[in-house]
């Protein structure tokens, strides 16, 4: 892959699924390190974007490329699990387990042995989870189940799992939908810190705008009938 391509190249796809008409994308690049908020797509449509970009599903018209590759290329299970090191998924819908701590759940990208999680590898779970936020009163959330977690102090738990494989991009969906709005601008700035730290490019599906516009490099708008992505205007004129 030329060091200039794309993250993400997505052109003329359309994917039936359950909502009233397909899901339409005429075109949208995300270079590496950049981050590009995409706005119009509810919870079902933004699913299913992520799964097209992770390969789970193959549009039924068009082209998603990752790295240069397609992912209709991707012919073999092994092949696909080995390609979803390059993505870090953000959302409520990633399995953490309610019953066990933070930390523990922190550890899973690193280990399957968190009963006790091994010290070495807690060293790393306090790491990345200070990186992405969980630092002051909120590391006392690593000792203390999940479950009981406040929206925030989860998303960045879904945060800290996220980068914690060095992804070569996030899919960040819907992140502020159950987080109260006084909080959400400073969840904003930690993944703008943890994106750019890292240069690592992000796609954030949301319906947010003021958050959309404070996390992204370019905020974009969907229309639904055509697929066109236009940036967001948010004046009548100009």
């Amino acid at each position: 892959m030329n060091a200039a391509s794309p993250v993400v190249e997505i052109e003329n796809v359309i994917k039936a699924y359950a909502g009233l008409r397909p899901l339409r994308l005429r075109s949208l690049s995300i270079a590496a390190a950049e981050r590009v908020a995409v706005m119009g797509l509810d919870a079902a449509a933004a699913e299913l974007l992520v799964n097209l970009v992770t390969g789970v599903a193959l549009p039924d018209e068009g082209i998603i490329r990752i790295l240069g590759q397609p992912t209709a290329d991707i012919a073999t299970g092994d092949a696909w699990l080995a390609s979803l090191d390059r993505f870090g998924i953000v959302s409520e819908r990633a399995v953490m387990m309610e019953g066990a701590t933070l930390g523990q759940n922190l550890a899973l990208p690193f280990t399957l042995e968190i009963d006790p999680v091994p010290a070495g590898v807690r060293a790393r779970v306090a790491a990345v989870a200070e990186e992405c936020g969980l630092s002051g009163d909120a590391a006392n959330w690593l000792d203390r189940p999940a479950g009981d977690a406040p929206p925030e102090v989860r998303m960045r738990g879904h945060l800290a799992r996220g980068v914690s494989l060095g992804p070569s991009l996030l899919l960040i969906e819907h992140p502020t939908a159950t987080i109260p709005e006084p909080s959400r601008a400073a969840l904003a700035d930690d993944i703008v810190r943890v994106a750019d730290a890292r240069r690592t490019a992000s796609l954030i599906i949301t319906l947010d705008q003021p958050f959309a516009m404070r996390v992204a490099h370019r905020t974009l708008t969907l229309n639904g009938a055509t697929g066109v992505l236009a940036p967001l205007r948010t004046r009548w004129f100009g």
